[in-house]
């Protein structure tokens, strides 16, 4: 009737096929995740670039106002600080 040699084979061969299918998904999974955080590394990149690129530019503006008008920027900075200074003591 019941053949408990026959289940204990089969729930060997059962375990053995679950676990080749969970290493196989696994695999995958940590494939296109690798591959996913690869794509989003490059983005990441690029968009830094162009960020360094873009600050690069204003700080060569911004050299060159403060090189034309000193005094402005020098009375601009001595402002910008007393407020600073006012709104730090405040707390």
């Amino acid at each position: 009737m019941f053949d408990s040699d026959r289940m204990s084979e089969e729930l060997r061969t059962l375990k053995v096929d679950v676990t080749r299918l969970l290493s196989t998904a696994g695999e995958e999974m940590f494939d296109s995740s690798k591959d996913r955080a690869e794509a989003l590394a490059d983005q990441i990149r690029a968009a830094l670039a162009e960020l360094g690129e873009t600050v690069n530019d204003e700080q060569e503006q911004l050299q060159g106002i403060i090189a034309d008008r000193p005094i402005t920027s020098l009375a601009s900075a001595f402002a910008l600080g007393v407020v600073v200074g006012f709104m730090l003591r405040r707390h």
